[in-house]
């Protein structure tokens, strides 16, 4: 099993778990988070691509796979994704370069996977 698919099963898995218990406030956010990214002022590849910085400076693994497997599915570009990179280590300084590596390797199985 791929890194994609594993990250996918689980967050899946855990997600229907954690939505089954049917919370209000859970569920309120997560439809919240989920209204933001949609088009509107800004289109939702480049709020995908925000979010993408701001988890790779707050260093969330499981966010960035998140955003990158759905700029992935909105056709960013390998360059694209490499410039946020790029704004990701200005904004957030070396502690983010572990975090690239991680990006990248996964980037680079969102793209073996195809």
């Amino acid at each position: 099993m791929s890194i994609v698919e594993e990250f996918n099963n689980y967050r899946t898995r855990m997600n229907d778990k954690i939505l089954g218990q049917d919370n209000k406030v859970i569920k309120r956010f997560w439809s919240l988070d989920h209204q933001a990214y949609q088009d509107g002022a800004l289109d939702h590849k480049t709020k995908e691509l925000l979010g993408l910085v701001a988890s790779m400076v707050l260093r969330c693994d499981d966010c960035i796979r998140y955003h990158l497997g759905t700029c992935y599915e909105l056709g960013v570009t390998k360059d694209e994704v490499f410039e946020v990179f790029a704004i990701a280590n200005l904004v957030g300084g070396s502690i983010c370069i572990p975090h690239t590596r991680r990006a990248v390797e996964y980037w680079e199985a969102l793209e073996q996977a195809g």
